[in-house]
């Protein structure tokens, strides 16, 4: 076996279940090989609450992968989600030094570093720094502007922060495994990197991840991620309302959810009657048809409407040509698509696994590890496209753990 060959581990910690996919990376092209998952503890809304419960179920998903590879995972790409995640942009301008106005790479490093330079509030700390496009003399450069001749030379950089003592909790869950946390990788642009192709992102895209516990979004411009965010409700909101609306436990009300459930009401008769567990046992109780799927469409749509209003001036149809794709566990409520088709106003679509995918990873539960290994591997190989601040990430991941 080649020397060079790793084992990646991609982790993400959810609301609902803890997954773990391992990879088998040789520098050229990774190969899954081994799966885990545990039902998740001590995790609200994408946050660790309860440290101890947190880790021994990631512990047991981590062990369960391990031995389904029967390879030791080296490192972890660990996926970051969270209504502690805030984002914003700046962009900086220089001007081009060399007499023949040839841009080198010393003007790209400055500008870049020019663009990333904006301190932070105290105890945040950067996650990802998402470079735009360059731009020459105003001209958009979708690739990198060495040696291209021009005046000015433009950037802008999307940054991503979250608080330190949140992003600690989850690294200090992996690092109790003995393992490193290679690389934090926003959910939202894992499942969107997986389930958008580069041409859907090259004409603007939105990607919807729709988990337990929060709801991750990217839109994607001139191939390279525009805004990003979290909004911190998902799936077991939908639970909890029918559960508060119907007056059922939360397991009742899961069950009504996945079997009755939709994001459009479609029944028409309000006396349509279903059955809680349909074999009429002691208990089984019948309720309005119509009742439940109103619950979860007003959900669905103010979801939605969520998910637009913090993207703000950022959307707009004309500039989402490809149109709305949705991803996540709660992707999977009936009608989801025509209801992000009305809320954006372009066309929606249940994302999908490209087909090289195995058949037993293909559901879109499984996107966000998918996208952790395959986006996680792409940035290594090239930090031109999406690049972390060398002295932010790794340096404040040592700081922060300088005493353990």
């Amino acid at each position: 076996m080649s020397s060079k060959t790793s084992f990646i581990g991609a982790v993400e910690i959810g609301t609902s279940k803890v997954t773990v996919l391992i990879g088998e990376y040789t520098g050229r092209e990774i190969v899954i090989i081994g799966c885990g998952e545990c039902s998740s503890r001590g995790v609200i809304k994408g946050s660790v609450v309860d440290y101890r419960a947190a880790t021994e179920c990631t512990h047991s998903a981590l062990e369960i992968a391990e031995r389904d590879a029967n390879e030791r995972i080296d490192y972890v790409y660990l996926a970051q989600t969270g209504g502690h995640l805030e984002g914003f942009y700046n962009e900086a301008t220089l001007n081009v030094k060399a007499a023949d106005n040839m841009i080198e790479p010393s003007d790209i490093r400055t500008v870049c570093d020019l663009a990333k330079a904006k301190e932070l509030p105290l105890g945040r700390m950067v996650v990802h720094n998402i470079r735009r496009p360059f731009r020459v003399d105003g001209r958009l450069v979708p690739t990198s502007p060495e040696n291209l001749v021009g005046q000015k030379l433009e950037v802008g950089y999307w940054t991503v922060h979250g608080q330190e003592q949140r992003l600690a909790d989850n690294i200090h869950v992996i690092r109790g495994f003995n393992l490193e946390v290679r690389e934090l990788v926003l959910s939202g642009l894992a499942s969107g990197h997986m389930v958008t192709s580069m041409e859907e992102r090259q004409n603007g895209v939105l990607a919807i991840d729709i988990g337990a516990g929060t709801t991750d979004f990217v839109l994607y411009r001139n191939g390279a991620p525009h805004t990003t965010g979290v909004v911190a409700v998902g799936g077991s909101h939908f639970t909890n309302d029918i559960s508060i609306g119907l007056r059922l436990t939360e397991g009742q009300a899961e069950k009504l959810k996945l079997r009755f459930g939709r994001a459009v009401v479609q029944s028409r008769d309000k006396n349509e009657k279903v059955w809680l567990d349909g074999n009429f046992s002691i208990g089984d109780r019948q309720f309005s048809r119509h009742a439940i799927e109103s619950v979860t469409a007003a959900r669905a749509f103010e979801l939605l409407e969520v998910v637009k209003k913090k993207l703000g001036h950022a959307y707009s149809p004309e500039t989402c040509a490809g149109g709305v794709v949705l991803t996540g566990g709660g992707a999977k409520l009936p009608a989801l698509a025509e209801c992000a088709s009305h809320v954006f106003g372009t066309s929606a679509r249940l994302g999908e696994a490209p087909s090289w995918v195995n058949e037993n990873l293909r559901d879109p539960g499984y996107h966000t590890a998918l996208g952790i290994l395959y986006y996680g591997v792409s940035v290594q190989s090239d930090r031109s496209a999406t690049t972390r601040r060398k002295s932010g990430f790794l340096h404040n991941v040592t700081r922060l753990f300088a005493s353990t």
